[in-house]
């Protein structure tokens, strides 16, 4: 049996082991876009437990550690791999959050892991085996098995571990997109690490140290597949030299430009009578050394790997601006005094503009690596002065946060509106009419989303091999409607391509959004190669929406 202390440091010590590994997790991503954060989702949920179980004190009993721990983690849900695990535990909140329990045994664990899947897979429209529903599964049935053997705690959740060990090194003959990549699937390696922790409070009364770097043994078979996080970066390597002048040399300066304006990007060529001064971002810097050769002997020359710096800052930055930019979000509750409101969730000012300009009261930061909580969409709710409030999450892995928060807000009706991309948004707000009731609204704003086409073009973080394409690490990648269509160099040529394949001799608009990174410049010539594209000569709207990630968003309706 355990007591409540035992379960409260279990928890401690399984969110410390999910805290220590989240980027390990988050590599395991098989799409090749750089939005590989289930151990950021997972751990940040399970963050917010812990912070309610450390206002505990050492006597807690079993029902004051779950009643504390269990609505933390529905509340600080983000992602779809958040409220998963979240769903996992509710079976103790049910079995014993009510009653005055002191302690609990592995029937009663077996019983609350079941109760938990039964939820996690209740939750999910369409479940996929191989995922951690699979891993919270296998994991229940062995503490099934293992209770008709012996009722310790201690075997039987020995007995789950093992059991999810066995089903996340299966996953990937349950998918094949995880066998193709030789990964295994991220929230089935996160649970595991979870369960992992616990373990080690049951079985030797010790707090994993979320600072200590310890194998991680759970998927060790499979290669890591490593999304690296290279913003808009062409070229690998920045080359820099100072060319001591040779007098006998004839050849002037602009013509190593021009060599060096073929082989890379980002060329400065600073030139006096000593010496040369060159600045190339490049991935031949041998090449461009060659060519500076020729010209004198070099005064200092410097070579560096810009993918690897730009990997290690965004390694130690990414955390760090998901957590400042979702607290920036500050939220103040106001009294459901008039009959509609609106919430979105958008990332980038100019796309915070567009949903406020339309009528959304508030804004929440977030979308594709930055998933707000269940607790922050609720916050945005109860600030929301109004008796219904619709909520716009603008992304799939937001529509099951978002739809925890409904029984959460008890003073007004929330509707979420299951937009999974930014033009999907927009266009359900566009088509809210104020003389409708909810039920018709709901009816319109589907149809409007169904109508609307969105074209998305970002990076390859790795390379890969997805949907039958052989993806490089930073080629372009054009998204239809979510699925990869084509694989391109250049990102304008890649929304001007795309833009003309969503369309068709029906297409009345289009908006094209671009994001940071994109110049006005780049901006412009983009809006005039679709409009060249398109034969029914639409002007395309242009919007500075400032995103992360991707490069352009394109509504086509």
């Amino acid at each position: 049996m355990i007591n409540g202390l035992c379960l409260k440091n279990a928890i401690i010590s399984g969110a410390n082991n999910i805290i220590k590994n989240k980027m390990y997790v988050n590599e395991l991503n098989i799409f090749p876009v750089p939005d590989g954060d289930t151990g950021t989702n997972m751990s940040m949920t399970i963050s917010a437990a812990v912070e309610e179980l450390k206002k505990l004190d050492d006597n807690c009993t079993v029902s004051e550690t779950v009643k504390a721990f269990v609505p933390a983690l529905l509340r600080g849900a983000r992602g779809n791999s958040g409220v998963i695990l979240s769903l996992l535990f509710r079976g103790f909140s049910e079995l014993f959050a009510n009653a005055n329990v002191d302690t609990i045994t592995g029937v009663d664990i077996a019983q609350a892991l079941g109760i938990g899947v039964k939820a996690a897979y209740g939750a999910v429209s369409k479940p996929t085996e191989g995922t951690i529903l699979t891993v919270a599964r296998i994991a229940h049935e062995r503490a099934q098995e293992a209770i008709k053997v012996n009722n310790d705690v201690v075997y039987v959740w020995g007995k789950v571990c093992d059991g999810a060990k066995e089903a996340l090194k299966n996953t990937p003959n349950l998918l094949p997109v995880l066998k193709k990549a030789g990964v295994v699937d991220a929230g089935g390696n996160g649970l595991c690490l979870i369960y992992e922790g616990m373990n080690s409070v049951f079985k030797d009364g010790k707090i994993v140290d979320p600072g200590e770097d310890l194998q991680n043994d759970a998927g060790d078979e499979f290669k890591n597949a490593a999304a690296q996080f290279d913003q808009d970066i062409r070229f690998t390597y920045c080359t820099e030299f100072i060319v001591k002048r040779n007098r006998l040399c004839k050849l002037r300066p602009f013509r190593l430009k021009n060599k060096l304006l073929k082989i890379g990007d980002c060329v400065v060529v600073v030139d006096d009578d000593e010496i040369i001064k060159v600045h190339v971002h490049t991935e031949n810097p041998g090449k461009a050394l060659e060519e500076g050769l020729k010209y004198g002997e070099f005064l200092t020359v410097k070579v560096e790997n810009m993918k690897e710096q730009h990997r290690k800052a965004a390694e130690e930055a990414k955390d760090k601006k998901t957590y400042e930019a979702q607290k920036a979000d500050t939220f103040e509750k106001k009294e459901p005094e008039e009959e509609v409101g609106f919430v979105s969730v958008a990332a980038g000012d100019g796309m915070a503009s567009i949903f406020k300009d339309l009528g959304c009261q508030n804004v929440i930061s977030g979308g594709q690596t930055m998933n707000p909580s269940t607790e922050k969409i609720v916050e945005a709710v109860l600030a929301t002065p109004a008796k219904v409030v619709y909520v716009f999450p603008n992304n799939k892995n937001i529509i099951m946060s978002a739809s925890q928060a409904v029984s959460l807000v008890k003073d007004r009706v929330v509707v979420v509106v299951p937009s999974k991309t930014i033009p999907q948004g927009i266009s359900a707000m566009l088509a809210f009419d104020c003389e409708k009731n909810t039920e018709e609204n709901m009816e319109s704003m589907l149809d409007a989303i169904s109508k609307v086409k969105t074209g998305q073009v970002t990076f390859a973080a790795r390379d890969s091999e997805f949907g039958g394409f052989k993806i490089k690490e930073n080629d372009i990648l054009a998204l239809a409607d979510g699925k990869l269509v084509f694989t391109e160099k250049d990102s304008v040529n890649a929304v001007a391509k795309l833009t003309k394949k969503l369309s068709d001799k029906n297409t009345e608009f289009v908006t094209l959004m671009y994001g940071e990174g994109v110049s006005d410049e780049q901006a412009e010539l983009a809006k005039e190669k679709i409009e060249s594209e398109l034969k029914n000569k639409i002007e395309v709207n242009l919007i500075n929406g400032g995103q992360p990630i991707y490069h352009f968003i394109v509504s086509v309706e």
